[in-house]
């Protein structure tokens, strides 16, 4: 209890010296409102930038491998992959009569053309040929309309799933369904829009708000298909693991392609896995720098708060003196400055608060979707205090250190 009331009273005292002292105070916390409003922001735009990353890639399937020519993360030397035969419809079928036990099978091939309506053209648009299985190999859905259908792909109809990026900026308020774009020099009939699913641009990725699916055969006919490229993407049973069902994929390739068992693979398997991996090493190297970044400006403000804490205790010499001649224990005199120190700090880590939900604001406006979780806001505030009794212990040692008498002498 008598250690209660001596930590209430230490409190009350520095309460009071902060009090006796604002604008001191205020020039102090500005290292300490800078350095927590940057630590706060940094974990937010992170979180930020991973929830997005990580809701756009959703529609590439966490149970799906995709067959390719080439890898999607490169990280040497890409030379070893141009000499790589193309990946082709032939492939893809069967690839489909031998995985008998894969929920689908479905290949896909695209090429950037500009896209038209009425007056105005969006350039450099992803045109994505595929098939109705595209609905069971990917998360994403049509926000509005329908998705391909067989009957699209065997009749080749001239229709079209626009993203909402394209929705956008081609019709505004208007609704597009059964509206007509050209798509390089062939109209195609829309008859979907994708719901909103971002980008993953941060690998060099595709935006997948700025795509359009066309039917395969439609898109064969319109802009060839015989030495193109295709991507096979293959969703994996639920009764098998997906490193299990991988081998078997790798295992019916390898005969497709009439490879010798001594021969390397002259294909690539991916899955969202790798790019999370990726994802994930680098976003901790970025916050990590972030992190030692926004700990200078810490301890910057810290060095701040300890320098303002020494001339604190200078200037009150003669009250410890007082305090200590009266009865007063190292304890308390140690308490009261810490404390003093702390929530100097701990001001200042709420003022930063408030600025960072200011800029977290901004950035869910203008960039991307971001907000201050519940964790952040507490490893804010301990982050405040645990600065405030670093910087404010050398201090406070000093004056619980002082002798009454001598104390009592200083002028």
């Amino acid at each position: 209890m008598r250690a209660l009331n001596d930590t209430v009273e230490s409190l009350k005292i520095a309460l009071a010296a902060i009090k006796a002292n604002k604008s001191r105070g205020v020039l102090t916390t500005l290292g300490i409102v800078i350095g927590i409003m940057a630590v706060i922001t940094t974990m937010t735009a992170a979180n930020g930038l991973g929830n997005n990353f990580r809701e756009s890639i959703s529609a590439l399937g966490s149970d799906v491998l995709y067959v390719s020519r080439r890898p999607w993360i490169i990280t040497g030397n890409s030379f070893q992959f141009r000499n790589r035969k193309n990946l082709g419809l032939k492939e893809a079928k069967k690839l489909e009569e031998s995985l008998q036990n894969a929920v689908a099978v479905n290949p896909s091939t695209n090429t950037n053309k500009n896209i038209k309506y009425k007056s105005t053209t969006l350039e450099g648009i992803t045109i994505i040929g595929t098939t109705d299985k595209h609905m069971m190999v990917s998360a994403s859905v049509p926000e509005r309309g329908r998705f391909l259908t067989a009957f699209d792909v065997q009749f080749k109809k001239t229709v079209c799933v626009i993203g909402s990026e394209i929705k956008e900026r081609l019709f505004e308020d208007i609704d597009p369904i059964n509206k007509k774009i050209k798509i390089g020099r062939f109209k195609y009939r829309i008859v979907g829009v994708m719901e909103k699913q971002g980008s993953a641009g941060f690998f060099g990725g595709p935006n997948f708000d700025r795509q359009v699916f066309v039917p395969i055969t439609s898109f064969i006919k319109s802009y060839g298909g015989n030495n193109r490229d295709f991507n096979i993407a293959i969703k994996a049973p639920p009764n098998i693991s997906l490193a299990n069902f991988e081998y078997e994929v790798v295992g019916e390739m390898r005969k497709i392609r009439k490879l010798k068992p001594t021969q390397e693979d002259d294909f690539s398997i991916n899955q969202m896995n790798q790019l999370v991996g990726v994802y994930n090493n680098v976003m901790g190297v970025i916050v990590l720098i972030g992190l030692v970044i926004t700990g200078i400006s810490l301890f910057v403000g810290g060095i701040g708060v300890m320098n303002i804490m020494f001339v604190s205790v200078t200037e009150r010499t003669r009250e410890i003196g007082i305090r200590k001649a009266i009865g007063a224990k190292r304890r308390s005199i140690l308490t009261q400055f810490l404390f003093e120190a702390s929530t100097i700090c701990l001001i200042g880590g709420f003022i930063g608060l408030v600025l960072a939900f200011g800029v977290t604001a901004l950035i869910s406006k203008f960039l991307m979707p971001a907000s201050i979780s519940m964790p952040i806001v507490m490893v804010a505030i301990l982050v405040s205090v645990f600065t405030g009794v670093l910087s404010g212990f050398i201090p406070a040692f000093k004056a619980s250190k002082l002798k009454p008498i001598e104390a009592l002498r200083y002028e």
